[in-house]
């Protein structure tokens, strides 16, 4: 059973997260924030350790994601980023940055960073399983509407005389 406390996930790490190429990532001027550090340090240890950042640990954002982060306003402009490209980090790129980041300001952010991921992975399933209950008491509730339409449109059209039952007494 999942408990409400699992389910609410760190604010600050949350609003860090954003999405990008189908990917929750959080960049690494957020990470850099959320650990205590510097970005360049935190961009220095990476470039020290690339063999451990694959492209679906980490990846360079292009000028178009740039843009798309700055129309979001998860940055106030470009020069925030003082001429370098930021990198994005996913959940297991995130993962990964405890073996370069060894403060314990960084292992504690670290553990809340991934319960934040692991929060919002099973919101999405508790969402996944409220639709499909959704969608199957629409189909049940959709049947029974039809048969309460077609009861209601059998009492209000006109029937054809019936011949009454019972005894007619003569004279009446």
């Amino acid at each position: 059973m999942i408990k409400k406390n699992d389910l609410i996930p760190n604010d600050k790490v949350l609003r860090s997260i954003i999405v990008l190429r189908d990917e929750r990532v959080i960049l690494d001027l957020h990470l850099a924030e959320l650990y205590s550090v510097e970005t360049r340090v935190l961009k220095q240890a990476v470039k020290r350790n690339m063999n451990r950042f694959p492209e679906d640990f980490m990846f360079e954002l292009s000028e178009d994601e740039i843009d798309e982060v700055v129309s979001q306003n998860v940055i106030p402009s470009k020069s925030y980023f003082g001429g370098a490209k930021p990198f994005a980090f996913t959940e297991t790129g995130v993962a990964m940055l405890s073996s370069v980041l060894k403060s314990s300001k960084a292992i504690e952010m670290n553990i809340a960073i991934m319960r934040t991921f692991v929060a919002l992975r099973k919101l999405a399933v508790n969402y996944d399983e409220l639709l499909k209950k959704l969608e199957v008491m629409e189909k049940d509730y959709d049947g029974k509407f039809q048969e309460i339409y077609q009861t209601l449109e059998y009492l209000i059209s006109p029937q054809s005389k019936r011949n009454p039952i019972g005894f007619n007494r003569e004279g009446e």
